[in-house]
């Protein structure tokens, strides 16, 4: 004897009309419905979400000249070294 055989589900369909009615079914349906659309598309708006933004363009900086910080670190020590000197 088959649990899930046509006869048995014919009977406990019966059964669930008798116990619920029509109208209560089609409203549990109908909310049912609704509530797998918004899982749906929350899911949709979570995998939006998890996407990656889209790569931004790098820049390629002008290539910057190591000497001349030295240059001016050097003379700004030369022009305090002068004035300690002239005190």
């Amino acid at each position: 004897m088959d649990i899930f055989s046509p006869k048995h589900l014919l009977i406990i369909l019966l059964v669930v009309l008798i116990v619920f009615g029509t109208k209560k079914l089609r409203t549990i349906g109908s909310d049912l419905g609704q509530a797998v659309r918004g899982f749906k598309e929350s899911m949709k708006e979570g995998e939006r979400d998890a996407e990656p933004p889209p790569p931004v363009e790098a820049r390629q900086l002008p290539p910057q000249d190591k000497a001349a910080p030295a240059e001016k670190s050097s003379t700004t020590e030369k022009a305090s070294s002068t004035e300690k000197t002239s005190v």
